[in-house]
């Protein structure tokens, strides 16, 4: 009965109308992530994303979002606009760079900009959902035009941002496409090449194209194509075609080849829901498309185009979560710095080496840096210098220079100093561990005395970034600039883990309930330039929100933020973040945003999507993970008849694990299967989460009885090989 009238309850709370946007933007709880939460089988990306149009304008004078097209960690990276109205055009705003000759394609007999009416525009979307192979097709003159991108992985190529492209008919008997190149100078046509003032090669292409008004025209039927190759910095002459001898075909082969091996290493997982599993595939190559050598940048072609501490640091944590390399990225980290935050600099630093060693086991490495980490560990420990106990003043954050005495760089470095003295104890290198340690003891004290005195009794949830009675609570979170940065601020504080339970409680409370989520986003106040209004989301910096929403077993919140980011954090089928969206429309077809893509935006999907198959926690807050948690936030839906989770080479804290669940639920059966990592945790914990309607009431090891929670968990601690698992599971009446 109880059964049944929880069912009822669920259905009927579903049903309640949705605010429209005016209301949930005006609402200070997050209105609509309330109302994802009590769809059936909880949030969900079919429900969010109706809610608003897609992030797609940029400030920038091509208006539409870029799509960054580059080999792994290549030093050039060209800009193709995401209408596919050119490669390389110019931003005109202080915000863009200049990243080569600007080249613009025009179809039709009066040569009109590719995708100039985004109506008419199908796309981009990218080959097989996620290879960085970019499609669009635009409607004009009675014909679609069909456009494919790439860019070039040959390593001579690559070093030029060379990025080749094809055009054909899609619908209709013939049409034409027009080739401009927007330089200062006309280029030189010799040798199917067009050539600058000094006799490099901009553009290579087919013997199809002629050249007539200064420009390259083509014409189409629905039988053939058409191909060009466009270097972002130009070549020499003596470089050969890529596109001869049927060169199209060969450097797209082995773009597809480059970046499948790419994301083929490391762990893979499979779950049963399309665009998650594009997502995570093209923001791992998105990921690496944007690193510059062995530097972890945070954007490509913008004033982002460079490195950050914490939004870098953020990054390589969710590479390291993934199995991919991190070393040589660490140590342009390491010697990264920016005046007046460098306290916070340092906290992340040390926090980045505990988790890389935790993660590699590499202490030789660790030990190679120690020059670098020895410089942050002494400033962290040298500088408590006011009354207090604590920091002198420093940046409130880094778009924010007034001084503050910093809640978020003190708990950060008493974080990093802890658990760094972890590390060192594993590495044999005790008396310097303990040293630290007993710092990393007094040091939490005196940052829980400050915050106990400044904190205010009339809003209990409310944390103070600046510390010293000098901020007061937010009655609206964003409305105000400063409120807006606390948000932003806040989420660190939370990542620390210091405040303990009642504070790290009404915290979450006071986020949820005054303004500083949207769909689970962690909302902001952009400045009144080019914005539509003074709604926003920054969502890359509630990682940590997530993380603590995760850590406390809150799965359903969490998948708020998860599904809200997939739907609305991202541009569609593209999964390109920028570092703030506007939550007002620009027009029918989307919303502005800033300076994407953003390494950090595609971290925080990363980081998500691995919490809620993967987690390892140190439960008992000593520095040292000891608990491992596996399956404790997959979506619910993910479960259903038929469907199957799977997760290889997963990395941990205790080495690398494997698990799947099969959903027989007609059979009432889940099977399981998990294979542990090669050091045993203290706990190790395998959860199934079954639809709404179904309930697990008992588990089996081989012969072994396991003990089962009510929320499908049970104990696989004991499991020191690769086991089978069964679930029974029946469905309530």
């Amino acid at each position: 009965m109880l059964a049944c009238f929880l069912a009822h309850l669920a259905a009927s709370l579903a049903q309640t109308p949705l605010a429209s946007r005016e209301e949930a933007l005006a609402a200070k709880l997050d209105v609509w992530g309330e109302a994802g939460l009590r769809q059936p089988n909880g949030p969900s990306y079919e429900f969010f994303a109706p809610l608003l149009p897609p992030l797609r304008y940029v400030n920038a004078d091509f208006h539409h979002y870029p799509i960054v097209l580059s080999a792994p960690g290549a030093l050039a990276k060209a800009r193709l606009i995401s209408n596919g109205s050119g490669v390389n055009l110019r931003g005109g705003t202080r915000s863009w760079n200049d990243v080569g000759t600007p080249v613009i394609f025009r179809v039709g007999p009066d040569e009109l900009r590719f995708g100039e009416f985004i109506e008419r525009v199908t796309g981009p979307r990218y080959a097989e959902g996620w290879l960085p192979i970019v499609q669009l097709d635009y409607s004009h003159a009675g014909s679609v035009f069909t456009q494919e991108s790439f860019a070039s992985v040959e390593p001579t190529l690559a070093e030029h941002g060379v990025v080749l492209l094809k055009f054909r008919l899609a619908e209709g008997a013939k049409g034409s496409v027009a080739v401009q190149v927007d330089s200062k100078n006309p280029p030189v046509v010799q040798q199917n090449t067009l050539r600058d003032e000094q006799g490099r090669v901009l553009v290579w292409f087919d013997s199809a194209w002629k050249w007539q008004r200064q420009r390259l025209v083509a014409n189409l039927t629905d039988k053939d194509s058409v191909t060009l190759a466009i270097a972002t910095t130009p070549m020499e002459v003596t470089t050969p075609s890529p596109l001869a001898s049927n060169g199209f075909v060969r450097q797209r082969e082995l773009c597809v080849k480059t970046w499948s091996e790419l994301a083929g290493r490391g762990m893979q997982v499979s779950v049963p829901e399309p665009v998650v599993m594009d997502a995570w595939r093209s923001l791992l190559v998105g990921t690496h498309a944007l690193i510059r050598s062995n530097r972890m940048h945070y954007s490509s072609g913008n004033q982002y185009d460079r490195l950050y501490q914490a939004e870098g640091c953020d990054a390589l944590h969710a590479l390291l979560w993934w199995g991919r390399e991190v070393r040589p990225l660490a140590i342009s980290q390491l010697d990264f710095t920016r005046k007046g935050l460098e306290f916070h600099q340092a906290g992340h630093k040390l926090q980045l080496m505990a988790h890389l060693r935790d993660y590699t086991r590499d202490d030789a490495f660790i030990r190679e840096m120690r020059p670098r980490w020895e410089k942050e560990v002494r400033l962290i420990i040298n500088s408590r210098t006011n009354a207090e106990g604590l920091f002198p003043r420093e940046q409130y954050c880094g778009d924010i220079p007034t001084p503050v005495y910093s809640l978020n760089s003190n708990a950060k470095a008493w974080r990093a100093l802890r658990d760094f003295a972890a590390t060192l104890e594993a590495m044999g290198e005790h008396e310097e561990a303990q040293r630290l340690a007993t710092v990393a003891a007094e040091f939490k004290q005196r940052i829980l005395a400050a915050v106990a005195k400044s904190t205010r009794p009339a809003m209990p949830g409310f944390v103070p970034i600046a510390l010293s009675g000098e901020e007061e609570p937010y009655e609206t979170i964003t409305g105000t600039k400063m409120g807006s940065y606390w948000n932003l601020m806040a989420n660190y504080v939370l990542g620390t883990g210091i405040l303990g339970e009642q504070r790290e409680r009404a915290l979450l409370d006071y986020l949820q309930q005054h303004g500083g989520l949207v769909m689970g986003m962690t909302r902001s106040r952009p400045s009144v330039t080019f914005w539509t209004g003074p709604h926003s989301a920054n969502p890359l910096y509630g990682t940590r929100y997530v993380l603590t929403l995760l850590r406390r077993d809150e799965p359903d919140r969490a998948l708020v933020s998860f599904y809200g980011m997939l739907a609305q954090g991202f541009t569609r089928d593209t999964f390109i973040a920028g570092e703030g969206g506007s939550l007002t429309p620009l027009d029918a077809h989307g919303r502005l945003f800033y300076c994407p893509p953003n390494t950090a935006g595609n971290s925080h999907f990363l980081t998500m999507l691995r919490h809620l198959l993967v987690q390892d926690w140190d439960a008992d807050d000593d520095g040292q993970p000891d608990t491992l948690r596996l399956a404790f936030a997959t979506s619910k839906r993910w479960l259903e008849d038929g469907k199957e989770i799977k997760v290889e080479r997963a990395p941990t804290a205790f080495g690398e694990t494997s698990f799947s669940l099969r959903s027989r639920l007609n059979a009432g059966e889940v099977l399981a299967e998990f294979t542990p990592p090669a050091r045993a945790p203290k706990h190790a914990l395998l959860r199934v989460r079954v639809p709404d309607g179904w309930q697990v009431f008992s588990a089996r090891a081989g012969e072994r009885e396991l003990k089962l929670d009510a929320q499908g968990t049970v104990d696989v601690s004991a499991l020191r090989e690769k086991s089978a698992l069964r679930f029974t599971v029946r469905k309530l009446n």
